[in-house]
C-alpha cells in the first residue's frame, strides 16, 4: 500500500512539472505545382512547449531544472538548455533555387550549403563567442556535418538582415543579445544529415507525414534542403520547426513527359497511418489556375478555401494518394521565356570577373521586375582573403552613374586570417529598370598551410543576401508582422567559386619522388658493395685457368 502511494505522489510530481510545459505537435505538408512542370513540396513539423522560457545566461554556472520532453527532441533541448541559446536557425541545402521559375520559397533559407545563425544572450560565466563555437560543435555532432568549420573567419553579425523571427526576452542592464552567423558554401545535405534529422521526429518515417520521406526520392530533387528553427514567442513559448524542402520533377520520372503527379509516383509510398500523437496532421494542394488547363484532383479534399485544397490525415483515410493530374494534356510544354513571367520581384546576377589571379571584379546586375520602385537591404559576406575596395564601388543604370540609389552603407573591413569582410547597404531600383554595380577587389596570398585539399578547384565564396524593405506598392515589409520561422524574406544569390594565386602543389611531389629515386639508386649500389664478397675459386679439372665469382 505504502509503495503505491508513493508511485502515485511521484507520478503526480511528474505530471505536475510537466504541466507548465504541454507539449503540442503539429505536421503539415504542402505541394505547389509550378509554371515549369516541376512541383515545390514543403514538409512542416512544429513542437510547441508551452509556458517555456529560454534558459537564462546567468544560470549557466549553476545546476539547470530537470527537463521532462514528450514530443519535443532531447538531443536538441539539450544543446538549447546547455548554452542558453534564445534563436537558433540551422539550413542544409543543395541546388540552386531559382526564384525567377520558382517565385519565393516557404522557407526563405535556401542559400547553398550549410547556414547557421543564433541569437544569444549576454551574462554568462562564459562569452557569446565561446557558447557560439560550443553549439557549432554540438550541432554538427547531432547532424553529422561539418559545421564545427565555421571558425571565426566566416562568422559576422549582420542583425540588419537577419533580425529575430520571435522574441527576446528582457535581460538585465548592460547585457543585451547577440547574434552570430556563418555559412559554408561548401556543406551540401545527404543521406547521413537526414537519418539523425528524422530521429528527431515524435513519429520518425513510421507513420504520419513523415513516413513519406524516402532519402532516394528527397535527393533525387532538382533542388532540397533541410531546416531547423527554434524561437521564443512571449504569448505561446518555445517553438520548434523542422522542414523539408525540395522541388520534384514529375515530368522528368513520367514516361510520357506528364506534369501529373501523386504521392505514390514522387515518393513512392502513401500515407498508410496518421501520426497519432500530432495535434493536427494536413497536406495541403495549392490548385493551379482556373485560366490554364482543365486538372482533377483526387481524392476528394477535406476543404477547399480558394485556390488551397486541404486534406485531414488525422481522419484515418485508409492508404491516402493524393493526385493531381491533367487529363487533357498529352505531354507537358516547357515554357521557353521566362523574362516577361517572372515570379520574383527583381533578379540578380552576381558574377566574379577577371582572369588574373591576384584582382578581379565584383559585378552585380540587379533588375526590377516591376512596375513600382523596390528598396532592398543588400548584405555582402567575404572572406579575408579577397577584398574589395569601395572608392572603386560603380552604380549605372544605362550606362549613366547613379551612385544616389546605393545609401545607407556600412563596411567592415576583414582582418586578414581571423575575420571577413562585412558590407551592408540599402539599394534602390527604378521601376522596370536594371541596375549594375561593381566593385574592384584583390585575392590575397594564401600561407601553403592554409589551402583546401582540392586547391585547383578554388574557395567557395558565400552567397549574397538582398531582403526587400517597405515599400508603399510592394508586399513585402521588414516588420514582425512579415517575419517566418527563419525571418524576414530574403532572397540569395547562387554561391561563387573564386581561383586565388595557388602553388603548383605538383612539385613537391617531384621533388620527392625525383629524390627518393635518387636516394635509393645511390643506397642501393653503396649498400651492394658493402655487403658483397669477392673470392677466387679454383674450377675442377681446369688448375691453371682462374675465374672470379661472387658470393655473398
Amino acid at each position: 500500500m505504502h509503495w503505491f502511494l508513493a508511485i502515485s505522489l511521484l507520478c503526480s510530481l511528474l505530471h505536475t512539472s510537466r504541466a507548465h510545459h504541454t507539449e503540442e505537435y503539429n505536421e503539415e505538408l504542402t505541394l505547389r505545382p509550378l509554371p515549369d512542370g516541376k512541383l515545390a513540396v514543403r514538409f512542416s513539423f512544429t513542437t510547441l512547449l508551452k509556458g517555456a522560457r529560454p534558459r537564462a545566461p546567468g544560470s549557466l554556472n549553476e545546476e539547470d531544472e530537470s527537463q521532462h520532453y514528450t514530443l519535443f527532441p532531447l538531443a536538441l533541448g539539450q544543446i538549447l538548455r546547455e548554452y542558453a541559446l534564445t534563436e537558433l536557425h540551422l539550413t542544409l541545402n543543395a541546388g540552386r533555387w531559382d526564384y525567377d521559375r520558382w517565385g519565393y520559397p516557404d522557407e526563405t533559407g535556401v542559400g547553398t550549403g550549410a547556414e547557421l545563425w543564433a541569437w544569444m544572450g549576454e551574462g554568462a560565466p562564459t562569452s557569446v563567442d565561446q557558447r557560439w563555437k560550443d553549439t557549432q560543435n554540438a550541432l554538427a555532432g547531432l547532424f553529422c556535418a561539418s559545421l564545427n568549420g565555421m571558425n571565426t573567419q566566416v562568422t559576422t553579425s549582420p542583425t540588419r538582415a537577419f533580425p529575430p523571427a520571435g522574441d527576446l526576452p528582457v535581460l538585465t542592464t548592460p547585457h543585451t543579445h547577440r547574434l552570430r552567423h556563418a555559412t559554408l558554401a561548401a556543406e551540401h545535405v545527404c543521406t547521413e544529415n537526414l537519418t539523425p534529422f528524422l530521429k528527431l521526429l515524435p513519429c520518425p518515417a513510421r507513420a504520419g507525414i513523415a513516413s513519406l520521406l524516402m532519402a532516394h526520392k528527397i535527393f533525387d530533387a532538382d533542388w532540397h534542403g533541410l531546416g531547423v528553427h527554434v524561437r521564443w514567442r512571449a504569448d505561446a513559448g518555445v517553438e520548434l520547426a523542422l522542414t523539408v524542402q525540395a522541388v520534384l520533377d514529375p515530368v522528368r520520372i513520367s514516361v510520357e513527359g506528364r506534369r501529373d503527379w501523386s504521392l505514390r509516383s514522387i515518393f513512392d509510398r502513401t500515407i498508410s497511418r496518421p501520426c497519432p500523437v500530432a495535434n493536427s496532421s494536413r497536406i495541403r494542394v495549392e490548385l493551379p489556375s482556373i485560366s490554364g488547363s482543365a486538372y482533377s484532383i483526387t481524392p476528394e479534399p477535406s476543404n477547399i478555401d480558394g485556390s488551397l485544397a486541404t486534406y485531414n490525415v488525422a481522419e484515418g483515410l485508409n492508404e491516402l494518394d493524393v493526385a493531381l493530374r491533367w487529363p487533357g494534356e498529352t505531354s507537358f510544354t516547357y515554357p521557353l521565356d521566362i523574362s516577361r513571367s517572372s515570379l520574383s520581384e527583381f533578379s540578380v546576377q552576381r558574377t566574379l570577373k577577371g582572369s588574373s589571379q591576384t584582382q578581379g571584379q565584383i559585378s552585380l546586375v540587379i533588375r526590377n521586375n516591376r512596375p513600382y520602385e523596390i528598396r532592398l537591404l543588400y548584405l555582402e559576406t567575404m572572406p579575408w582573403h579577397v577584398e574589395f575596395y569601395l572608392h572603386t564601388l560603380r552604380v549605372e543604370i544605362a550606362g549613366q552613374k547613379h551612385n544616389n540609389l546605393v545609401s545607407n552603407l556600412t563596411y567592415t573591413p576583414p582582418i586578414p586570417h581571423f575575420s571577413p569582410a562585412l558590407l551592408q547597404s540599402v539599394i534602390t531600383l527604378p521601376p522596370s529598370a536594371t541596375l549594375f554595380i561593381s566593385m574592384d577587389a584583390s585575392k590575397s596570398f594564401l600561407r601553403y598551410t592554409e589551402h583546401p585539399p582540392d586547391a585547383q578547384r578554388g574557395w567557395d565564396l558565400p552567397p549574397a543576401v538582398f531582403v526587400p524593405l517597405s515599400n508603399s506598392n510592394s508586399t513585402f515589409v521588414l516588420d514582425r508582422a512579415s517575419r517566418r520561422w527563419d525571418g524576414t524574406r530574403r532572397v540569395y544569390t547562387p554561391a561563387m567559386l573564386v581561383d586565388l594565386p595557388t602553388p603548383d602543389f605538383s612539385m613537391p611531389y617531384n621533388v620527392i619522388i625525383m629524390s627518393c629515386t635518387l636516394i635509393a639508386l645511390i643506397f642501393g649500389s653503396v649498400f651492394n658493395l658493402l655487403t658483397r664478397k669477392f673470392v677466387v675459386t679454383k674450377l675442377p679439372g681446369r688448375a691453371d685457368v682462374r675465374s672470379d665469382s661472387v658470393q655473398r
